[in-house]
Formats: structure tokens, C-alpha cells, sequence
């Protein structure tokens, strides 16, 4: 219930601020939306009011001349929405950042940390998909719990590069997720589905599609994130060899060159 409540929040309802545990809210999400289009990194834009968003709201008071207090109250929102409507449309900053550091990445799979997590039944897939990593050289930390914001917690500890999370599904097709949320978008998500939808739609003889989604798996991870839907069940079983082989494939190309951006 209390994240509904959150989610209604419109940016001026409440003041803002880091407090622990930390505010979230639709209201948040905007605000780190205003910021980053002003060019304070507010880190990514996930509803979530943490140091990246303390930071950047106190830079922006310094730099506008308001009462540096980390508070987004009365005052600093009417001096952001004035400067944001001079310059709506602006790319966030973190969304820039986060392409920078795609192109300067380490461009092989050898000792990269991959989280690895699996959901609905797919625990052989996600065991021949680790296998399969390892083999070429990458760490893998492989997570079956059922709560997603549990499987992101752990993923942020071991410090992981990348996250794939696997779903089997009862769809007739597949469907494969990364963050996404209004006026921004992970880059290494993005790129890393297209890899993937790419890889399933071999080995699973059809189409997959790319969507862009808030789930909390892909919000919570500090990495770029997805979350493949596999289906129909009975074809992913009888492919599973072939599907960990063509995945892990996915995720070398897309470490060997993250920022291009495949057709898709």
C-alpha cells in the first residue's frame, strides 16, 4: 500500500529530501529528471531519492543562489521549473554518463562480474547459462530468489557489471526488458536486450520483443540490467542448450563493443 501512496506523489506535493529509508515516488523521478536535464547528476532516474539525488539538488541550490539545505521544497522547485523549461528535452546527464563509460569499458569477458538471476521454474536454463559464462572466463553470481529487490540488493554487493535475469513464461513469445522510465532510459540495457532479443529469436525460431519497463529489478540494479520472458515453456526446455549457448554469446558481443547500439 505504501508504495501505491508513493507512486501518486506529484513533484511539489511534499518536500523532498534524503531521509532513511529513502523517499521514492513518481515525484522523485521527476525531480531527478529536472536535475539531470540541467546537467546535475542525479545518478539514474528511478524514483528513488539517494546520495546521487542529495548531491545533485545541493549542487543546484549552489549554484542558483538558494539556501543549500537539501530540501526540494517551495523555493528551489519554483527555480527549477524555471530553468528546466529553458532547456526541457536535454538528455539527462546520467544517461550521457552512463554511454561514456559503455565506450571506455574493458572489451572482453574474462573476469567481468556477471549477476545471473533466475525466476518461474527456469533453474536448468539459468545452470547451463552460468556454465556457459564461466566457460569464458567471466565470474558469475547466479540468484534464485523469488523478490526482485532482494536479487538487485545482492547483484550491487557483488559489484556486478551486468545483470540477466531469466523468466519462463507462458507466452507464445518471449519478451526482453531493461530500465527504462519517462525522459530516460538506460544505454547499456537497451543495447544489452537488443543482444539478447537478437540470440533468443535464433534459438527460440521467432520474434522477441524489446520493452522498456520500471520493474524493480531493473530500477534497484546499479548495473545495466535485463530481464528475458522466455516462452512458450516447452520450447525453451527442448532448446535449453542451445538458448544458454546463444545468451552467453549475447553478453560477449555486447562486453566486446557495449555501446553500439544493434538494429532492432
Amino acid at each position: 500500500m505504501a508504495a501505491l501512496v508513493e507512486a501518486g506523489y506529484r513533484l511539489g506535493d511534499r518536500n523532498l529530501y534524503l531521509h532513511s529509508p529513502m523517499m521514492r515516488g513518481d515525484d522523485v523521478a521527476d525531480l531527478q529528471l529536472r536535475l539531470g536535464g540541467l546537467g546535475f547528476d542525479a545518478g539514474r532516474i528511478d524514483g528513488v531519492f539517494g546520495p546521487d539525488s542529495a548531491r545533485a539538488l545541493l549542487d543546484f541550490q549552489r549554484n542558483t543562489g538558494l539556501a543549500t539545505d537539501g530540501i526540494a521544497g517551495h523555493h528551489t522547485l519554483v527555480s527549477l521549473r524555471q530553468l528546466a523549461a529553458r532547456h526541457s528535452g536535454r538528455t539527462p546527464v546520467a544517461q550521457v554518463r552512463e554511454l561514456e563509460r559503455l565506450r571506455q569499458a574493458q572489451v572482453r569477458l574474462v573476469d567481468r562480474r556477471v549477476a545471473l538471476g533466475q525466476f518461474g521454474s527456469c533453474s536448468a536454463l539459468a545452470g547451463a547459462v552460468a556454465r556457459q559464462l564461466r566457460t569464458r572466463g567471466a565470474q558469475v553470481i547466479s540468484l534464485d530468489h523469488p523478490d526482485e529487490e532482494y536479487q538487485a540488493r545482492a547483484a550491487n554487493g557483488f559489484d556486478a557489471e551486468l545483470y540477466l535475469g531469466l523468466h519462463l513464461e507462458r507466452d507464445s513469445s518471449s519478451r526482453i526488458q531493461y530500465f527504462s522510465t519517462e525522459g530516460f532510459q538506460s544505454e547499456g540495457g537497451l543495447r544489452l536486450a537488443r543482444r539478447c532479443a537478437t540470440a533468443l529469436g535464433n534459438s527460440l525460431a521467432g520474434n522477441s520483443e524489446i520493452h522498456g519497463m520500471r520493474l524493480p529489478i531493473l530500477r534497484a540494479t546499479r548495473m545495466p540490467a535485463v530481464l528475458c520472458s522466455l516462452g512458450p515453456p516447452s520450447r525453451v526446455v527442448r532448446a535449453t542448450g542451445y538458448i544458454a549457448e546463444t545468451l552467453a554469446g549475447a553478453v560477449a558481443a555486447w562486453v566486446d563493443d557495449p555501446a553500439s547500439l544493434p538494429e532492432g
